[in-house]
Parts: structure tokens; C-alpha cells; sequence
């Protein structure tokens, strides 16, 4: 009885909070839809302008996944009309390294790529870099360090004073090379500094590819050492010299965009979830901290090797 004289000594009133609730529920919906789609698909959702794809490398490079699928994602979407990548690394992994240069060289047939250095970026990130259209870099940037290593922990003498002792049984006497309860056997080295020179000698042609450098001019820059980016400018080894805002006018300007206020588009960040922990991603970025620890070919620059 109340609610009906209601209804009626107040029509208006309830048409508002009817309006309301459906404007409530309206919005909640497309609050959900905005969150489960990226940054960039959010921009074309809403008809904003194109602009230029950013992807940060940062640390040392074990996993090079989220790296690759943000650059498809990128290649992809109509509205990023160039990439920005930017590299803050000493390197990592080979694998992962060899992976992210030829994505990066695969999406600048598709869209130009700048590769912009920061403080660091050595070894593999460098490699990285080599996939871009031009490289820019600040005269004080540490770069180079075009080599490979892989390093064993020799704990002989620790498990000698715990007591501790290893049983082995292998297939083959080089099964169980690297082992940290004693050194390697001269056999044991030789394989490995073959698989060194063969990798090397991988990033000693793709240097010398993808800068117009002859091999033999690449073999004597690549003994392991880092260059300054004035250094490396002067060897051939990167384009420009220019910071990040420089690194993104550049990519307007090839891109045909106002490199004035280019609108910047960041990947959809991948924060912790219960979904994605299901889901696994969180597991994989956990074995990746483990493998890091764990011996592998790597093309990395760091202070102490």
C-alpha cells in the first residue's frame, strides 16, 4: 500500500531513481569492459588519436614472452603507428635475446622502431636494439659488451669442509659438465668454449648484418668490452645520439604524426592477479627468477664477471 501511494504522489521522483539505477549498472558495465581491454584498444574504443607504442626492457633479460607478445600486440593495432623501444639493460639471456631482435626486426617491416637507450644497454640488450630502424643513444650511455658467457659456481672447497658428497650416474661422461662439486675437466671446457665461439660468432654477424659493418671489423669490436654511446657512434655501432623524448619525436616524425604532443600507448600492465596466478603467469615469472640463478649461455654485461 505504501509503495503504491508512492508511485503515485511521487512519478517523478521514481522515474530519477529508476534512471539512476540504470545509469549505475550502465556505467558499471562499460567500467568492466574498459579494464579487460589494453591501453591502446582502450584509445580506439574512445576515437583518439594514433599514436606511438612504448615498450620498456628493464633488467636483466631472462624471459623474453611479455617482450614478444607486446610487440605483436603493437605490430597489430592500427592505432600505434610506430614503437619506441626502450632499453634498460645489461642483457641476459641469449635465447631471449635472439628472440626479441628478430621480433623487433619482424615488426619494423610492418612500422617503424626506434630502440632508445638508457643508462645501460649492453650485450643482449644491444643485440635487441640491432632489430630497430635507427638507434639513439646518450654519449655517456654504457653499450657494447658484444660477447657471451657462462658461468659455473666451483663450491669444491665448501662441501669438502660440510661433509657433503655428490653420487652421480650418467648416461655420458659430459652429462653432469658443470657440476659445482668440482672443476671442470679440460674436455669438459673445450665443449663448452666451442659452444661459446659458435654463439659469438651468431652475434659477431648480426652485428655486421644489420649495421652495413664488415664481419672482420665486428670480430675485433666484439672481444667483451663496453662502449661509451660517443664510442660506439664513432664505431659505427649505433645511429644518434638523443634521449627518450628525442627517441619518440623521431618516431612521430617517421610515422607522420604531430611530434609535437604524439599520444603515447603503454601495453596493458600485467599486475598480480588470483586469475593470472592460476593461470600460471605468476608461476612463470617465478621459474624465470630461478633460472636466472641457474647456468646459461648469456650475452650480458655486468660489473664483477
Amino acid at each position: 500500500m505504501t509503495k503504491r501511494l508512492f508511485r503515485h504522489e511521487h512519478p517523478v521522483l521514481l522515474g530519477l531513481l529508476i534512471l539512476g539505477a540504470i545509469s549505475i549498472l550502465f556505467l558499471g558495465g562499460i567500467t568492466f569492459f574498459i579494464s579487460i581491454i589494453s591501453p591502446s584498444d582502450q584509445k580506439d574504443f574512445f576515437g583518439k588519436k594514433n599514436g606511438i607504442g612504448i615498450i620498456e626492457v628493464k633488467g636483466v633479460i631472462i624471459s623474453s614472452e611479455d617482450l614478444l607478445q607486446d610487440l605483436r600486440d603493437f605490430r597489430e593495432n592500427q592505432a600505434v603507428k610506430a614503437i619506441v623501444l626502450r632499453l634498460d639493460s645489461p642483457g641476459g639471456a641469449v635465447g631471449a635475446s635472439q628472440e626479441l631482435f628478430k621480433e623487433v626486426q619482424r615488426t619494423k617491416a610492418t612500422k617503424p622502431v626506434i630502440a632508445s637507450m638508457g643508462s645501460v644497454a649492453a650485450s643482449g640488450a644491444y643485440y635487441a636494439a640491432l632489430g630497430a630502424n635507427k638507434i639513439m643513444a646518450s654519449p655517456g650511455t654504457i653499450t657494447g659488451s658484444i660477447g657471451v658467457i657462462l658461468k659455473f659456481a666451483n663450491l669444491e672447497e665448501l662441501f669438502g669442509k660440510i661433509g657433503y658428497k655428490s653420487e652421480v650416474v650418467k648416461s655420458g661422461k659430459l652429462k653432469d659438465t658443470g657440476a659445482p662439486d668440482r672443476p671442470l675437466a679440460p674436455e669438459e671446457r673445450a665443449v663448452l668454449q666451442n659452444i661459446i665461439d659458435n654463439v659469438h660468432q651468431q652475434f659477431i654477424r648480426d652485428v655486421a648484418a644489420s649495421r652495413g659493418l664488415p664481419e672482420e671489423k665486428v670480430k675485433i669490436l666484439a672481444d667483451g668490452r663496453i662502449y661509451s654511446g660517443e664510442q660506439a657512434k664513432n664505431l659505427g655501432l649505433i645511429d644518434l645520439f638523443g634521449n627518450f623524448e628525442d627517441a619518440i619525436t623521431l618516431a612521430a616524425n617517421l610515422a607522420g604524426l604531430d611530434a609535437k604532443q604524439p599520444q603515447l600507448i603503454y601495453p596493458k600492465e600485467k599486475g598480480f592477479s588470483l586469475i593470472s596466478l592460476i593461470t600460471g603467469e605468476q608461476a612463470s615469472a617465478f621459474k624465470d627468477r630461478l633460472l636466472s640463478h641457474t647456468p646459461a649461455l648469456s650475452y650480458e654485461w655486468a660489473l664483477g664477471q
